[in-house]
């Protein structure tokens, strides 16, 4: 007979097939449509202010985490989509846990990045003016903004999109001055030539944060300088007859025109080493194996003498007219190379020190090209790399070089352009890591941040130790310009806190670009006495400053030579500095963080930005007085294939987020930033993503499976109260409660991956315990029996859970799934809702102890069952009955249980429970060995079971199949009118008023 309709079959109109992508497309037009963000700040806000009105002395519950600037330059890729996902997971939750988040997304508008792409497409760049190219600039940023904008939000991000911060708003470009301001305030910024990375291709200089390292095969040479000073003093009795060299070792021949000394460690000693024709000057570590590298199989040591020693004294360059003289430097090293080392302070930051120290030049004969300049004789005009080979050639020619290999190593490349790069010394402004005391006050303030993973402090802390004054000056159009000026008569620049502070002003109503169209006298005031009254652009005659210019009361003239010509600094700030006072322009002066944004909660970026923005934002900070812009910094990884390569184009191993997004959905792709411990790099492949996929289609299933059994429940009539709940209900409970305490422990802490973890886990043992047995109370027992409400009781309970904690990883699948939940007073938006705190009193473990051994003895049964099935000796496991030859303990556990319940718990139609005894023999036995009898001193105790343990047997039930419930018994067959039914399904029946079932 067909008792379908008689069952309570799960009913949902939740789909099984996600089609997440439409299904993700249509949720992202209804939160457009609602504007889910305003709404969402504005409940939070309100529930803030409800706080505070009943409780004037709470502190208000804030987060804000500080959306560090991706660049406007392009599509996201993967790393930039992993970011925004796992801020918006943070966002998501902090929201959900009950805390007013405002997000505000921003970009990186102005510098290289933009302005290589915008020349790119220029067919006569060199012809164009600035304004025309920064208005190509803007042009192109705002595009991208645009495009990435759509592109964040597919991601299922959410934030203030519709007014972000930019680095080229007006508002911003001022912030930015206003900050370069703090630091000509404080002394901090200067101008000096020093050298800096340098790149010729982009013809600009660059910051630590903008230099990448790659492998470069360069010459590496050891080159002799004839010592031309008398040494005597250091050495008496040296042959007369033989010449003596300094002999250095460099990876970088091109720059030996350049080269102005030799530095030797005062505390090495060095050996005077004869080879037969002359005499090398070596550290007296090394200079046995170099004797031997440079092929002299005989040689003498015939004398030492400690590098201090060896100070100005001089030694002729090898191929130009010029000494070099013989320096002292702790820099140099005898772990490589000869001891002594060669200088030029134009091309190092060592050399450069050593330079100050002796007063030498920093000399640095290369164009912004990369090329010689023409007072270089023998390479004028040929770029400093293809030198190389002609610097050997000539040293070869005059007899200096020892010994020439080639080697593999690190060197510094363009981040932009991927070229290689030099030190060059130029005249550039730089922040200085001395003046405040910028670099301690960094170090100490970064010991109140709270860094994760713990490590970051060690890499921050490493970079601040070691790192030179700040280069932030670039010779490009795109950006914030350096309010500078300079003497037209002298040269000497002028900085001025007060001029800087009212150009400031004139950015915020006019933006950055009036600098590049006004006169130097529109913003230092009055006119100079000398100056033509002409207009240069319009030719008409100028009014006084007061009208056509900043206001001021006095006239401006240089402090060197008293002129009052001046012109304007040409070159922008660094981009660091840029996004660097991000915190200032949004944290502090935004609408939306008033008193709430400074310091922020958190910042969130890629482990690169220790370097980069975390650092930036930090000196910032620290050299304008107001401390750390953060309370903690988080760090991820970077994202790499399955073999842990780097993506990139020429190894094809690249995937961009939409190729993911179109083929899975972005839920998938979130599910993959959640799913493994991000602070490690991340790896991706169509591979993983299916795995993935299969995840989370169990997880799906595992929702689909609840909402389907919940179609008739009322959490309002139908909940049955906990102390009227069957055990293996409570246990169901506990395990939810202790997930959700758990997922708001790994929440907090960012480990996402645990919360994936623990959710699948989850799913995947509620499903094959608790659900697998519930199936039958649910479908067979009677719509409102207790058994039935008292699953469901369990199911609604987990559900809300399920989904509230999926909301901020699977925003897309708990929103869907969340609309089919038959829930009570609840928003229609999950994001809105609030996490409930976990029922302490739900939580039992000596309940969920006894039940966590009863799933042991389970796994034996099932396993029991499916051989019994692979024999044939069953069909499905009610086709059984199991016998359970249970040893001391377990046959303890299995006696706190009703037989209906095992068997219920292990889905089979009959039970017996015997004892094991050690000897082997089926039931009890006395303490002689005696059947029946008592044998525990021959069993194990206490919770271990030994080297026994319990087994199962398995045997054809007896009875009939019922055909309502599939359960076999004896019963099926003996009640008139329903003859192919079991007891318990034919008093359901007539509780229904089901007529005869067989007429």
């Amino acid at each position: 007979m067909d008792y379908k309709n008689t069952l309570n079959l799960p009913f949902t109109e939740f789909p099984m097939k996600a089609n997440l992508k439409s299904a993700e497309e249509k949720l992202l037009k209804e939160w457009d449509d609602i504007g889910l963000y305003d709404k969402l700040t504005e409940e939070a806000l309100k529930r803030v202010r409800k706080v505070r009105k009943t409780d004037a002395g709470s502190k208000t519950k804030t987060f804000i985490l500080h959306d560090g600037p991706p660049y406007a330059n392009g599509h996201i890729h993967l790393g930039t989509a992993l970011n925004k996902v796992l801020k918006d997971i943070i966002v998501r939750f902090k929201f959900m846990h009950g805390y007013y988040t405002p997000f505000i997304p921003g970009w990186d508008c102005h510098g290289l990045p933009i302005e290589h792409n915008v020349d790119k497409n220029l067919k006569h760049k060199d012809s164009i003016s600035i304004l025309e190219k920064r208005k190509l600039c803007r042009e192109y940023a705002s595009k991208f903004v645009e495009i990435q904008k759509v592109e964040f939000k597919r991601l299922g991000s959410i934030g203030r999109y519709d007014d972000p911060y930019l680095t080229m708003n007006y508002s911003y470009e001022a912030g930015t001055v206003r900050k370069m301001a703090g630091f000509i305030k404080n002394g901090g910024l200067y101008r000096a030539n020093k050298p800096i990375y340098w790149c010729s291709s982009c013809k600009t200089a660059l910051a630590e944060a903008e230099v990448e390292y790659a492998e470069k095969t360069s010459s590496s040479i050891f080159v002799k300088f004839k010592v031309k000073s008398s040494l005597n003093d250091i050495v008496p009795f040296l042959p007369e007859n033989k010449d003596i060299y300094a002999v250095i070792w460099t990876t970088t021949p091109w720059t030996l025109p350049a080269n102005l000394a030799i530095s030797v460690n005062p505390d090495f000693e060095y050996s005077f080493v004869d080879n037969g024709k002359e005499i090398f000057i070596l550290e007296s570590n090394l200079a046995g194996e170099l004797m031997a590298k440079f092929g002299y199989a005989g040689f003498n040591i015939i004398a030492k003498a400690n590098g201090k020693r060896f100070e100005n004294k001089l030694a002729a360059h090898p191929f130009i007219n010029r000494t070099s003289v013989f320096v002292l430097g702790g820099h140099v090293k005898n772990d490589a190379g000869t001891g002594l080392v060669h200088t030029a302070p134009g091309h190092g930051d060592d050399d450069y020190a050593i330079g100050l120290k002796y007063n030498l030049p920093a000399y640095a004969p290369v164009s912004n090209e990369g090329k010689f300049l023409k007072d270089v004789d023998l390479f004028a005009g040929m770029h400093v790399f293809e030198s190389n080979p002609a610097v050997v050639e000539k040293l070869k020619e005059v007899g200096a070089l020892v010994l020439e290999e080639k080697i593999n190593h690190s060197y510094p490349h363009c981040w932009r352009c991927k070229n290689p790069i030099i030190l060059r010394s130029t005249k550039q402004w730089f922040i200085s890591m001395k003046i405040g005391n910028l670099r301690e006050n960094a170090l100490n303030e970064i010991k109140k941040v709270e860094w994760i993973p713990k490590w970051g402090i060690d890499r921050i802390s490493g970079m601040l130790e070691i790192r030179p004054d700040w280069c932030v000056s670039r010779q490009r159009s795109w950006g914030v310009p350096i309010i500078a000026f300079y003497c037209k008569s002298c040269g000497e620049p002028l900085i001025d806190y007060d001029v800087t502070m009212k150009v400031a002003d004139e950015f915020e109503k006019f933006g950055a670009d009036i600098w590049f169209e006004k006169p130097a006298e529109y913003f230092l005031g009055k006119l100079g006495k000398t100056e033509d009254k002409k207009d240069s652009e319009s030719g008409k005659l100028k009014k006084d400053a007061e009208r056509n210019g900043i206001n001021r009361k006095d006239e401006i003239k240089c402090k060197k030579c008293g002129s009052f010509k001046f012109e304007k600094e040409s070159d922008i700030l660094d981009v660091w500095f840029d996004s660097g006072v991000s915190y200032y322009c949004v944290l502090e002066k935004d609408k939306g963080m008033e008193g709430i944004g400074f310091p922020a909660d958190l910042y969130l970026e890629g482990s690169d930005q220790h370097r980069g923005w975390f650092h930036s934002s930090l000196l910032i900070g620290v050299g304008t007085g107001e401390g750390a812009p953060y309370r903690s910094v988080l760090t991820h990884g970077f994202v790499v294939d399955q073999s842990g390569r780097k993506m990139s184009k020429s190894l094809g191993n690249v995937i961009l987020p939409e190729e993911i997004i179109n083929k899975y959905g972005a839920d998938i792709l979130r599910l993959w930033a959640a799913s493994e411990d991000y602070k490690n790099d991340m790896r991706i492949s169509n591979e993983i993503l299916s795995r993935l996929s299969e995840g989370y289609r169990k997880i799906r299933n595992t929702i689909r499976f609840m909402l389907g059994n919940l179609y008739d429940f009322n959490e309002k009539a139908g909940v049955i109260k906990y102390e009227d709940l069957r055990d293996v209900d409570k246990y169901a409970l506990h395990k939810a409660t202790l997930l959700a305490q758990n997922l708001l422990r790994y929440y907090e802490a960012y480990d996402f991956h645990l919360v994936y973890q623990n959710i699948y886990k989850f799913a995947i043992e509620f499903s094959s315990f608790y659900l697998d047995i519930a199936k039958d109370s649910l479908y067979v027992e009677a719509k409102d029996s207790y058994k039935r409400r008292g699953v469901q009781t369990v199911l609604h309970y987990g559900l809300n859970i399920f989904l509230k904690f999926l909301g901020p990883i699977l925003p897309f699948t708990a929103q869907e799934g969340w609309g089919y939940f038959n829930k009570s007073e609840k928003m229609n938006q999950l994001v809105f809702e609030i996490y409930d705190e976990p029922d302490e009193n739900l939580i039992d473990y000596e309940l969920a102890y006894k039940f966590d051994s009863l799933i042991e003895i389970r796994n034996i049964v099932l396993s029991a069952l499916e051989k019994a099935r692979a024999e044939k000796t069953i069909g499905s496991s009610l086709e059984a009955f199991v016998t359970i030859k249970a040893i001391k303990d377990d046959y303890g556990l299995l006696s706190k249980f009703k037989p209906e319940d095992l068997k219920e718990i292990f889905i089979v139609s009959g039970l017996a429970i015997e004892r094991l005894n050690p000897d082997g023999m089926e039931g009890g036995g006395d303490k002689n060995g005696n059947k029946n009898g008592d044998n525990s001193k021959n069993e194990p105790s206490g919770t271990g079971r030994g080297e026994l343990i319990s087994e199962a047997v398995i045997k054809k039930a007896k009875g009939k199949k019922c055909n309502r419930c599939w359960v076999y018994s004896e019963s099926v067959g003996t009640h008139a009118g329903f003859n192919d039914v079991c007891d318990r399904c034919f008093d359901i029946l007539k509780n229904m008023n089901i007529k005869d079932m067989n007429k």
